[in-house]
């Protein structure tokens, strides 16, 4: 979707203050949950995680082998080329490539890897802590500090050997170990699918491979985020990617398309996913009160948006940031956003829609009821099936030289066309055509319609 951008004077910007105000004096009445409140992810949703992004799924019992595969996948390390050389381990071995990449990283050391062995927590929490890259920091950690941590777990350093204390007792410091699993911690049990996941989960967390998020919600606090947020977005700029879509809008290929930095990709689990896109800031603020006060809650995240379009010399002035093509007409940009939302359920997802139509979709030109800049055609998708949703086609671009991508959307049967005239203009574009689940109204807009 594509509008004009919206400029704000010193009257919008102390209207929105005050709404950050309202919301953060009446959080505690419309949801109790604050930033504070929420309870961190857990084993639960890390193996959910797991399992949606890397196919990663452990064993009730862990061994040690089956961890650190889990490791070397989630981390993505190859195998050096220089073949490390193991006591217990020859390069036909299915474990070979796991730990000979962990060991180049540092993260096993050898001459024996002993994958068949049950996984004890000493020897998880050291794999973890080492593939988080903060051995540095556990190896700075004098013995009191080491008897400090670990009085939190009830147990002492002896026995353990400097560098496994160390390293325990900076999981302890950094969360790696949460206080559930504290009380009646012993080096030496085996662990449990549970523990690792979450080992796993913090490793993802610490190296910024888990979620994105600015807050919930019902966070007292999320009004004042997502305002920041937009504040510091800007028109996105990608000249590689641009020169090419440009040009196929001026042969009318295409008729727009969205411009995004995957660096703010919220990387949610997708069955829990839903995005929502829109251009007026205000539009968002009252989106989160609309969504809280109907009892909805999910993690936010505001991820920035250019949309381009073909200004028509006939139109007027095209304002700012446009670029003039050889008919005489203009590229023009708009600074947009994308919000992304993971529910807790399923159920809260689906429940999202009938929100939208009844409060943030216009039907009349002139309609009451609705929040601020409501859209005849609002925009939101889910990249997994979902009831009364239409499937179309995001003809994806990427540069593999960099953050940015192009999402051309497309009707499904339009898709071949579309790909072909982008590989017409540049025969190395990446393009990476899928399908996706979108809402009806904007479904139509694909299809010429005005509502």
């Amino acid at each position: 979707m594509t509008t004009t951008r919206v400029r704000f004077g010193q009257w919008t910007v102390a209207l929105l203050a005050a709404f950050a105000i309202l919301f953060a004096a009446t959080a505690s009445h419309a949801a109790p949950s604050t930033a504070s409140q929420h309870a961190l992810d857990g084993a639960a949703e890390y193996k959910l995680f797991l399992e949606d992004k890397f196919d990663v799924r452990l064993e009730s019992k862990p061994s040690k082998g089956n961890f650190i595969e889990a490791v070397a996948d989630v981390l993505t390390i190859d195998a050096p080329k220089d073949k490390a050389v193991f006591a217990d381990l020859s390069p036909s071995d299915d474990l070979y490539d796991a730990a000979a990449a962990l060991y180049g990283k540092g993260i096993l050391q050898g001459p024996a890897i002993g994958g068949e062995l049950p996984l004890t927590n000493a020897v998880a929490v050291s794999i973890a802590i080492r593939a988080a890259d903060l051995k540095e920091l556990a190896y700075t950690y004098p013995s009191a500090k080491v008897d400090k941590a670990l009085s939190q777990l009830g147990i002492s350093a002896a026995g353990l050997g400097t560098h496994v204390a160390q390293e325990l007792a900076a999981a302890v410091d950094t969360g790696f170990i949460p206080a559930e699993y504290r009380q009646g911690f012993s080096p030496r049990a085996t662990v449990d699918e549970a523990f690792a996941n979450v080992l796993l989960g913090k490793v993802l967390e610490t190296k910024g491979l888990y979620k994105n998020y600015i807050g919930y919600i019902s966070d007292a606090d999320i009004i004042a985020k997502l305002n920041q947020a937009y504040a510091t977005s800007d028109i996105i700029e990608a000249p590689k990617l641009q020169k090419l879509v440009n040009t196929a809008l001026e042969q009318e290929l295409v008729t727009g398309y969205n411009l995004k930095d995957s660096r703010f990709d919220s990387n949610f689990v997708d069955e829990l996913a839903l995005t929502y896109g829109h251009s007026d800031l205000n539009h968002a603020i009252q989106l989160i009160g609309l969504l809280r006060s109907e009892g909805l809650d999910a993690k936010v995240q505001f991820e920035p948006k250019t949309s381009a379009f073909v200004h028509l010399l006939e139109w007027g002035d095209p304002g700012p940031n446009v670029v003039k093509i050889a008919n005489g007409n203009y590229i023009a940009y708009a600074k947009e956003y994308d919000l992304a939302f993971e529910f807790a359920t399923k159920k809260d997802k689906e429940a999202f829609q009938a929100i939208i139509l009844a409060y943030a979709k216009k039907n009349e030109a002139d309609q009451t009821g609705l929040i601020a800049a409501s859209w005849w055609q609002p925009l939101y998708y889910s990249a997994t099936e979902i009831t009364d949703y239409e499937v179309i086609t995001n003809n994806l671009i990427t540069d593999p030289e960099g953050p940015y991508t192009v999402h051309p959307f497309s009707l499904n049967e339009n898709s071949e066309a579309v790909v072909k005239g982008f590989k017409a203009i540049d025969p190395d574009a990446v393009i990476t055509p899928y399908q996706f689940w979108v809402d009806v109204p904007f479904f139509n807009y694909l299809h010429g319609e005005s509502t």
